[in-house]
């Protein structure tokens, strides 16, 4: 069985720390996808390399693309002309997002298998990412068509901490796999259940319980998938 490749990321910042980090908090959400983190100088000092960059964005690219974030207007400058030195520069997209939350945000969308300018989006829309308040706070059945394909169910947060960063990761990476647009309601508040930042987003505590609401092809298998996570725990 062929697995199509996915879009992968670069992550170029003036501190080779700072770097290491994104990249590692980014692919601890997205363990399937490639982060690179460029950071610093070749002698160690702050600042950007223009050849490491160059480099990090062919060791990145698996077939579907590479994203490019960085994190001041140098470090821009500097991946803007890695990229325009390469041979096509359309597989390269540099990307003006918040360095943490849109890696995070690209790196669960390209685990998904999301193509590059869906990636490259979603990271730009990374700051804007968060849930909606409503004031539907009227109490549902378990399980039961809404409207028309929906399906709603309660879900019980059966680990400690609840939606924090890598149970809401595996949440989104779950949903993106099928054909269904979910909703994650808590209290009075909706979330997107592809955004790993609007599910963190709800603060869902262990022990509560969110309304999971889903549409298209896949609604019921995308409610089952979430029950079965929350049964185990979320893996943590």
């Amino acid at each position: 069985m062929t697995t199509n490749p996915r879009v992968g990321l670069v992550v170029v910042s003036h501190s080779d720390m700072l770097a290491n980090g994104v990249a590692e908090l980014a692919t601890q959400m997205a363990p399937d996808t490639t982060v690179i983190p460029v950071g610093g100088t070749e002698e160690g000092a702050l600042g950007t390399d223009y050849n490491a960059v160059v480099e990090a964005l062919t060791d990145a690219d698996a077939g579907a693309g590479v994203v490019v974030l960085y994190d001041l207007g140098s470090a821009k400058m500097t991946a803007e002309m890695a990229v325009e030195s390469a041979d096509d520069p359309t597989r390269y997209a540099v990307v003006d997002a918040p360095l943490v939350e849109g890696a995070v945000a690209a790196a669960v969308s390209a685990q998904g298998g999301a193509a590059l300018q869906d990636v490259a989006t979603t990271a730009e829309g990374a700051s804007a990412e968060s849930p909606t308040t409503t004031t539907t706070t009227s109490d549902r059945p378990a399980l039961h068509l809404v409207q028309d394909d929906a399906v709603q169910t309660e879900v019980k947060l059966t680990n400690e901490v609840g939606l924090h960063a890598r149970p809401a990761a595996l949440l989104a990476r779950t949903v993106a796999e099928l054909d269904a647009d979910v909703t994650i309601r808590y209290g009075t508040e909706e979330a997107n259940a592809a955004s790993v930042l609007a599910l963190m987003g709800l603060s869902a505590p262990g022990g509560k319980s969110i309304t999971v609401t889903a549409t298209g092809k896949d609604a019921a298998e995308a409610v089952r998938r979430i029950e079965e996570l929350a049964e185990r725990g979320f893996d943590d």
